[in-house]
């Protein structure tokens, strides 16, 4: 469970659950429309942040049309910066559907370098070819050091390289980290 906002030090909420549960159904809409109705669309979360977006998305669609296929994927192994910090893989990737030929939408959390979008993509590579792959964050905060840009953002949301930006189902809290994160 999500800490209130203020709990630690310098914390502000700057999006609630309400927030959060429209920007989803905003998401929902324009992946239908954008690929003019669901044939061959499918969802696949990044670990961890992704995952709950990626099922929330989906159900958000499930509400509006059908069901379509969800699934999760693990990148920490095929990150850049392993040499940099301890990388240990965080959880199974779960693509229980063939991805060849299906237009992919990709979920995280956070867009921040867009370097974990970079190893998601190297990681969805191994499970086949998709036709297209687009990518749906709820939080946009800038500081990209690879040229990725999101096809669905629930917010875009400026912020300081010192600041940290948690996202879940309650809402979005941005903290001070006091150094780079």
């Amino acid at each position: 469970m999500a800490e209130p906002a203020g709990a630690r030090t310098g914390a502000r909420r700057v999006l609630a659950a309400d927030d959060i549960g429209r920007a989803v159904t905003r998401m929902a809409h324009e992946v239908i429309e954008a690929n003019r109705g669901l044939d061959g669309v499918a969802i696949v979360g990044i670990e961890a942040g992704g995952v709950w977006l990626a099922r929330a998305i989906g159900a958000a669609i499930e509400r509006i049309d059908h069901a379509i296929p969800v699934g999760s994927i693990d990148a920490s192994l095929y990150r850049d910066d392993i040499g940099l910090r301890p990388v240990a893989p965080g959880a199974v990737s779960d693509l229980p559907f063939p991805i060849d030929g299906v237009s992919v939408v990709l979920v995280d959390d956070v867009l921040y370098t867009g370097r974990t979008v970079r190893a998601a993509l190297d990681a969805l590579a191994d499970y086949g070819r998709p036709r297209a792959v687009q990518l749906a964050v709820m939080v946009d905060r800038g500081h990209r050091e690879l040229p990725i840009r999101p096809d669905y953002v629930g917010k875009n949301l400026p912020t300081a390289l010192i600041e940290k930006v948690t996202v879940d189902a309650d809402g979005v809290v941005i903290e001070s980290t006091g150094g780079s994160q």
